[in-house]
């Protein structure tokens, strides 16, 4: 059998500026995930590690890292002196990047649950390496896609309100989304970049064009909250607020 995929990507064109994803049902009978990319194809499972790899016999380097923290605790009663070094955290921030390739594929095939997974499961590994890294370096280096991946877990969270219906909850994760963006760049020291963040004004142009899809009862539950807010001393929410119950009134 020839190992030449010449005709493959001759049948599938590449597409630039697009991101071109088919969902496929595999020679074992499990459905892949495969995305065109300039030089070739990638192929993804569609659960657990997307190469399909259980490193020693784990679901991902990073459960087996977590299971390394559990036996430390276990055995000293805290996590005092567990760490991660240089190719621990290189190898784990190469497997997010597995991750990165799939939720952004699930995006596009409109598999919201799969994308709030993987991406949840890749802000878990930013707290889990901004913890126990032992540089700072490596600290540091996975905190620039925060604000990205808050984002694309708001979308795929409003995507699943909508398909069930829910304009209010889909409006309260790009809130919630809008928030945790926020509080990013507040607490990195550059709270004058969230205005301009890219990953904030898609979440914002998301939520006015929900907000006059709400329903009289929805705007209530909006005015309480803002009240809230304001109770509470949180303007920035509050601002966020204000702004969603002028788009719902217009």
């Amino acid at each position: 059998m020839s190992l030449d995929i010449t005709k493959q990507i001759n049948d599938w064109p590449y597409e630039p500026g697009q991101i071109n994803v088919r969902l496929i049902s595999g020679d074992d009978g499990r459905p892949k995930i495969q995305m065109r990319v300039d030089l070739g194809i990638l192929q993804m499972e569609t659960e657990g590690r997307p190469d399909g790899v259980r490193p020693e016999g784990y679901e991902s380097l990073l459960e087996m890292h977590e299971d390394r923290l559990d036996a430390h605790v276990g055995e000293h009663g805290s996590d005092d002196d567990f760490s991660l070094d240089q190719e621990a955290c290189r190898h784990l921030r190469d497997e997010a990047v597995q991750y990165y390739h799939r939720y952004i594929s699930l995006l596009v095939l409109e598999d919201y649950e799969g994308v709030v997974r993987d991406t949840s499961r890749n802000l878990r590994l930013l707290d889990f390496c901004g913890t126990y890294a032992e540089s700072d370096q490596d600290r540091a280096m996975l905190e620039q896609f925060r604000p990205y991946l808050t984002m694309m877990r708001a979308r795929a969270l409003a995507g699943q309100a909508l398909e069930a219906g829910e304009a209010k909850a889909a409006m309260a994760a790009l809130d919630d989304g809008l928030e945790q963006i926020r509080v990013h760049f507040d607490e990195t020291g550059h709270a004058e970049e969230f205005e301009s963040a890219s990953e904030a004004a898609l979440l914002r142009e998301m939520r006015d064009s929900l907000a006059p899809k709400l329903p009289i009862s929805a705007r209530e539950e909006l005015r309480k909250r803002l009240e809230r807010a304001i109770m509470q001393e949180n303007y920035e929410l509050a601002a966020i607020l204000r702004d969603e119950l002028k788009m719902t009134q217009e």
